[in-house]
């Protein structure tokens, strides 16, 4: 089980400058950061799964599954379905990064439960078993798993002071952005954000689309974190964003190692595809059926440099 570390700890750990420097890259690319036991229900956790226990952070490939949760206030985040699916690569030896886009309406085999969505197996069994099943698709199994809600998201980019990022094409929610969001450079505020990687129905692929467009967020988290760290009083503002509320059972020497490793990607060397498939039915609903020997190539093809092609 998760346990919350005392917030003496993190704010110790938060005064080292390595660590804060180590954090900007995690806000970055999985926005895991050190744990703080303010309040007693957790909106991240970060675990580690048992394939962590073989690798040496620092000289292997290391994997982490970044998941949102679209858990409604008082539900248990680790009991929902998983609406982002972000499997993130980082190779040790170049500083290279790679993101796997999954689509939350995958219908896969979950070990234990037949077959179903893939983002039902964290309702399931909870962050491990999301993992593993993530894994089987892609061949790589992730040594962490990260879990938050969306308004900790929100909340954590706001906080940064919003992002820029390219948007290919205009779209528009009527629930979630009215307005619609333009082509072309634009900043996103924290709500923005969190709109722009929920919506779906606005685009003409769907879940595919979604998991592109959270991937671009996840880079503009990154470029902004990476470009403004040198700034007086930035780093201490994200770290006091995201050291709330963390719960994680990881030992603080971990943490520290798994920061200081995420600190060294390269931001030119970060690439990102999002897993294909076809249109299924299901018992009456409408599934995404993975194209999964894809999935295998591209998990394949990451493996040795973190490097994603899109194969097809």
């Amino acid at each position: 089980m998760a346990r919350m570390i005392p917030a003496r700890l993190a704010r110790g750990l938060g005064r080292r400058v390595a660590v804060t420097t180590a954090l900007a890259a995690v806000l970055g690319l999985t926005a895991v950061a050190l744990p703080d036991a303010t309040h007693r229900t957790p909106d991240s956790v970060l675990v580690a799964t048992e394939h962590a226990a073989t690798v040496d952070i620092g000289k292997d490939m290391l994997w982490v599954l970044a998941v949102g949760s679209d858990a409604r206030p008082g539900e248990d985040m680790l009991r929902s379905r998983g609406d982002a699916l972000q499997l993130v690569g980082i190779d040790t030896r170049t500083g290279a990064a790679t993101v796997l886009g999954v689509p939350r309406d995958s219908w896969v085999p979950i070990p234990g439960h037949g077959s179903n969505r893939i983002n039902a197996a964290l309702y399931f069994g909870g962050p491990k078993l999301l993992g593993e099943t993530v894994g089987n698709l892609f061949g790589v199994e992730p040594d962490y798993v990260f879990v938050t809600r969306f308004k900790k998201f929100e909340q954590l980019v706001s906080d940064i002071g919003g992002i820029w990022i390219d948007n290919p094409f205009y779209f528009e929610d009527q629930y979630l952005k009215e307005r619609g969001f333009q082509k072309g450079r634009i900043k996103l505020t924290g709500y923005e954000a969190h709109a722009y990687a929920r919506i779906r129905k606005a685009l003409l692929r769907g879940d595919f689309d979604r998991s592109a467009n959270q991937q671009k967020v996840i880079r503009g988290i990154q470029r902004k974190v990476r470009n403004s760290a040198g700034k007086p009083g930035f780093i201490a503002k994200g770290v006091l964003s995201v050291t709330r509320n963390l719960a994680t059972d990881l030992a603080p020497t971990e943490l520290y190692r798994l920061g200081h490793l995420l600190a060294s990607i390269d931001p030119g060397k970060v690439s990102a595809c999002v897993l294909q498939g076809s249109i299924g039915n299901v018992g009456g609903a409408s599934v995404v059926l993975p194209f999964t020997e894809q999935a295998k190539r591209m998990g394949a093809d990451a493996k040795d440099d973190a490097v994603t092609r899109c194969v097809g």
